[in-house]
């Protein structure tokens, strides 16, 4: 097709993810035709960085020829075979080669092709496993105020963003909520809530679990999800102590510990689970995304050896599958992937860098808009106030002036692929692709300081 005809294709045809699609009647949509390195082009060869690796995906960076011939040599070999009662050897080479680098006794694999279908494996398993225990009461789950954790149905009764809930309600019942991370928003009156602190702040937001479960009763509770940074509100890490805090609690409550690992997992963080980065013992992961670097589909969820027992013996069975989980194609390019990640060492490259590219963001301080940069190893969020002083936020009005108005298409514009979000206070986050160094991070700075200089005259 030519430029027009796709153009008309898309706007006639194509039913863009979290998109509204009326902001295109009469403007074209952006069309990606290549990557490289960790750049894309669009369909008039104009160049941008990715800021956000595609969605939080291509860690390896775009354009590596050798996870494309991975994928073309086990079409050629094997294209697909089910996991239904049968395995393939690169399902079974990847199950074990992720159980070696999973923390713990995380060494059971249940592949996926997504977050979501992984998050919604890990509900399902912690409920069919306190069944198998003789507590078959235990199905509740406790996730934090604006966490995204999904939308599939029971991934989004998970999530705790009520925008994108409430055309799909009632959901799937027992979903709780409990405080996030976000120290620069700590209610007033909380431990540590002036900054002073983290670590009070980080015990107080983890005692408010202990709490819920007491509420809903621990006979009730099953499972805690809980993402090592989290992702919606703009990157939240967690204060010192406060996973360490939530394990003693799952452990007095017998509450399994979910690590939602969907965006933290294969190096975001400088390893290769965000867990082993806070240095915490969770019962389940789930990852995706980074897995293959976003070449193919394919997710996890990664489970104890305790929770697998029960599923091992008699006539017992995880009554749950999926049709394309651990596809060999999919497989192959995730093995393929990790080799990437052990030849250039892309965990310690995060870890070398990191701090490099924290400076750049906070070079961005003392713009008036800028409240906030906050996160870990390549992924970081900029929140954006009215008053720093303050710390004002916008209104629902402004931000939809400020972000959808002008600074999304303003930073593509500028060469900047990135992410403005209101879901909570708004923010600009970045993660770029593993593979970054100073230039890109330079590059980043230099962007964002223009458009968000603009942005301040149109507060």
């Amino acid at each position: 097709m030519n430029k027009k005809s796709l153009n008309t294709a898309a706007r006639d045809h194509l039913w863009m993810h979290f998109t509204r699609m009326s902001a295109y009647a009469k403007a074209p949509i952006p069309m990606i035709v290549r990557g490289e390195g960790a750049y894309v082009f669009d369909l008039n060869g104009k160049r941008y960085l990715d800021g956000l690796s595609g969605l939080f995906v291509v860690q390896a960076g775009h354009g590596r020829h050798e996870l494309a011939d991975a994928a073309a040599k086990q079409a050629s070999e094997l294209a697909y075979f089910p996991l239904w009662s049968y395995a393939h050897p690169k399902a079974v080479e990847l199950a074990d080669r992720l159980a070696d680098l999973a923390p713990g006794d995380l060494n059971r694999i249940f592949f996926t092709t997504s977050g979501s279908e992984a998050v919604e494996s890990a509900w399902k398993l912690a409920r069919s496993y306190f069944k198998r225990v003789g507590k078959p009461a235990k199905h509740k789950v406790i996730s934090r105020h604006i966490a995204y954790h999904g939308t599939s149905m029971g991934a989004l009764s998970i999530t705790g963003l009520p925008s994108i809930k409430e055309d799909f309600e009632p959901l799937v019942p027992s979903g709780i909520r409990v405080p996030n991370t976000n120290l620069y928003r700590a209610p007033n009156g909380t431990a540590g809530a002036d900054g002073s602190d983290a670590e009070a702040f980080g015990r107080w937001a983890a005692d408010r679990i202990a709490e819920a479960i007491e509420f809903e009763g621990p006979d009730t509770v099953a499972a805690v999800f809980l993402e090592p940074v989290q992702n919606s509100g703009g990157c939240f890490p967690p204060p010192p102590g406060y996973f360490q805090r939530v394990r003693e609690i799952c452990d007095e409550y017998d509450v399994l510990l979910v690590s939602d690992e969907v965006i933290c997992a294969f190096g975001r963080l400088g390893e290769y689970f965000g867990a082993t980065r806070y240095g915490y013992q969770p019962d389940i992961i789930t990852c995706a995304k980074g897995m293959t670097s976003g070449y193919v589909p394919l997710g996890a969820m990664i489970a104890s050896d305790r929770l697998a027992a029960p599923f091992l013996k008699d006539t017992n069975w995880f009554a749950h599958g999926v049709t394309f989980g651990g596809h060999p194609v999919a497989s192959a390019v995730a093995l393929a992937n990790l080799d990437i990640f052990s030849r250039e060492d892309l965990n310690g490259h995060v870890k070398k860098n990191e701090a490099i590219f924290r400076s750049y963001l906070d070079r961005l301080r003392d713009l008036p808009i800028v409240g906030d940069v906050r996160g870990d190893g390549y992924f970081y969020g900029i929140e954006l106030v009215k008053d720093k002083a303050t710390k004002a936020t916008f209104d629902d009005d402004e931000c939809e002036r400020l972000l959808r108005g002008f600074l999304s298409k303003a930073l593509f514009d500028g060469g900047l692929y990135c992410r403005a979000d209101d879901r909570g206070d708004p923010v600009v986050q970045l993660a770029p692709p593993l593979i970054c160094e100073e230039a890109h991070f330079a590059e980043i700075e230099q962007i964002l300081r223009s458009v968000l200089s603009e942005a301040w005259s149109h507060v």
